[in-house]
Order: C-alpha cells, then structure tokens, then sequence
C-alpha cells in the first residue's frame, strides 16, 4: 500500500470538511474533529498497528525516525503539496503508534479577521518590550503571534527571528526580513537559538514558548536591552502568567525577576475560543498593559489585585475576561450559557449581564 498517497487523501478529507485535527490511532477508523467534535471517517477502515507504523514512518526523514524511535514521540511541521501545512504529533501508546495532525491555515489573518480587539494592534506598534499572549491549548495563541509577527512584517521595515518548535506559519518577508529557525533542525533549544539570537542583530523576536527558567531569563533581558519580544505561555490570565514567571525562579531571584518585569513587560493577551451561536469560534480576550498601576502590583508582589486594575482600566485599552464575555453576549455573538460556562467568576458576569 501507498501509505503517503494514503495520508494525503485523508489530509484531504480533513482540509475539505473544515476539520482542525485528524487522529490516527490502531483500533480505531481515522478520526476528525470538526468544531471541537470528534467525528468518526465510517468509510475508511480501521487502522491496524503496523499501517499506522508505516504511515508515521512515511511522514518522517531518517533523522525525525532516529528521534522519534529513541525519545518515543515528535513533533514536526508537514508541507501537504503547498496546499497547507499540518502540525503533526507521532506517539507511542500502548506500544502502537498514533499520529494526530493540527491544520495551520496557510493564510495568516488580520486581527480584524481574527475578531481580536483593535486595541491588539498597539503591540505590533511598539519599539521595544515583552508581550506574552496566553491561554490553554488549541486557544489561538500561535495564530494571534502570528498575525502580530506578520503586522510588523506589512508596516515596518525591521530584522525579524522567530524560534518555534516546530515552525508553523510560514511568513514571506514584505519590509521586514524574518529568519525563522526550528527547534531540532535549525537550532539544539529554546535556550540555546535565544541566547544566540541577540548577536544576529534582531529588531522583533518571537519565542514560541517559554519553556524553562533560562528561556524565560533571556528574553526579559532581550526585551530589557531594546528588543520586542513575543513569546507564548499556558496559563489563563494576566496575573496567572506573571506568577507563573516569578515562580520559575529560586526564590531568592524572585525580586529581582519582578523588577526586570517592571522594565521590560508591555502587555498581555489571554484568550480563549469560544463557541460561537451561528457556528464556528470567537475569541475572548483578557487584555492587561503594564501601566504605573501593574508595575507597581508587580514590584510589591501584589499580583493578585492585577485584576482590579485591569476593571478600572478600560480608558487605557485594557479588558477583562468578564467584560469581552459581556461585550459577546450583549452582541448576539454567543449565548448566555456559553459565556458563563468560560468566565472565571459567572457571579460577577451575571450581575454585568442584567444592568
């Protein structure tokens, strides 16, 4: 059997149906998941252990195999014919093999286009900083970097580099120049392409990201020593992210840590998709700008009350969760039920709701 002609017309199912993943998994027929549903492909059969052996090893060059087989997964990126490109994930279970592939549009959208809050704009305008967009997995936060990336790389004429694992959105230079370097091919970590990254005369770096402690050290010196900076993290909101930095380090760094954020942090962007009513996701975004307020919070190791300050700050940009999932409701873009089941605090979003 021709396992790559094989990949490529269930690839082509997926692109054709809208689909956001396809899993590949023994005992089971290929899967999709269209809107967050699993949907089940009824007309393909069941994969067996050693066809999904042979459509993993089908993906992989030698080197991907060597470390596929001795660290027991990968990720890496999959040109599909230049008509899209996948991110794909091949892991052991059970001691088969099972592959899920993520769509990556191969256009990168506006913040317009992505139904982020025009307010987003004002950090692909900045000079020099730390921004850091946040959320859970499969939340949007490549794409929203992306669209920030490509922004600057439309207006401004600037030396871009990016450090993903792996590359995903592929940028085409416009008035910048942008050198996009994969962990594992291009570059041994994180860390390592960073570090390496500040003697390669770079305007705007972006980490896909934040690993580890010396990942996280570096860039708030690259952004301390006139840089912009984006980079990702897993958490679920401005003071959430801020603690999980200062908590990375000993605790006798973690002072210092938040005076080098008081210097260097310009905002953060967490957000999560939310179910639309007529189909499909919208964001919802927690929007915070380190202003005199925040710093101050952040020096004193008063982080918990970053939320206050974002309530009261509305005239500067800044937007809760509760608020943007008000602003959804009360725009007929979701309905009430989802909005709650989302927020963090429903009692208050309950009382937004019914003034």
């Amino acid at each position: 059997m021709n396992y790559a002609a094989q990949i490529k017309r269930l690839l082509n199912i997926a692109i054709g149906v809208e689909a956001s993943d396809l899993h590949i998994s023994v005992g089971h027929k290929p899967i999709l998941r269209i809107t967050r549903k699993l949907i089940k492909l009824e007309k393909e059969k069941i994969i067996v252990s050693q066809n999904s052996e042979d459509m993993a090893f089908a993906l992989m060059d030698e080197r991907q195999k060597e470390k596929f087989l001795r660290e027991k997964e990968i990720d890496f990126a999959y040109d599909f014919d230049n008509i899209a490109r996948f991110r794909v994930n091949v892991f052991f279970q059970r001691g088969t093999i099972s592959i899920a592939f993520r769509l990556i549009p191969a256009e990168i959208k506006t913040i317009e286009e992505l139904n982020l809050p025009s307010i987003v704009h004002k950090f692909s305008e900045a000079n020099q900083g730390f921004v850091l967009i946040t959320g859970a997995s499969s939340q949007g936060k490549s794409t929203t970097l992306a669209c920030l990336i490509n922004e600057i790389n439309n207006n401004r004429e600037e030396h871009i580099i990016t450090i993903e694992d792996p590359i995903e959105y592929i940028f085409k230079d416009n008035k910048s120049i942008i050198d996009q370097r994969e962990v594992y091919h291009d570059t041994l970590s994180f860390s390592r392409a960073l570090r390496s990254s500040l003697r390669e005369d770079p305007d705007v770096i972006m980490v896909g990201e934040l690993r580890d402690l010396e990942t996280i050290a570096t860039a708030i010196t690259a952004a301390e020593t006139g840089h912009l900076v984006f980079a990702t993290l897993h958490t679920n909101s401005a003071s959430q992210t801020i603690h999980r930095i200062v908590d990375v380090f000993p605790s006798f760094q973690q002072n210092q840590i938040r005076a080098q954020l008081t210097g260097s942090l310009l905002g953060i962007v967490s957000q999560r998709l939310i179910p639309q009513i007529k189909g499909g996701f919208i964001p919802a975004c927690e929007i915070m700008f380190a202003n005199p307020a925040v710093n101050n919070l952040i020096r004193e190791n008063k982080i918990h009350e970053i939320p206050s300050v974002i309530e009261t700050s509305r005239e500067e940009g800044m937007i809760s969760l509760n608020q943007s999932l008000h602003d959804l409701v009360i725009n007929k873009k979701i309905s009430q039920e989802i909005a709650l089941k989302y927020s963090l605090d429903p009692k208050d979003l309950i009382s937004r709701l019914k003034k």
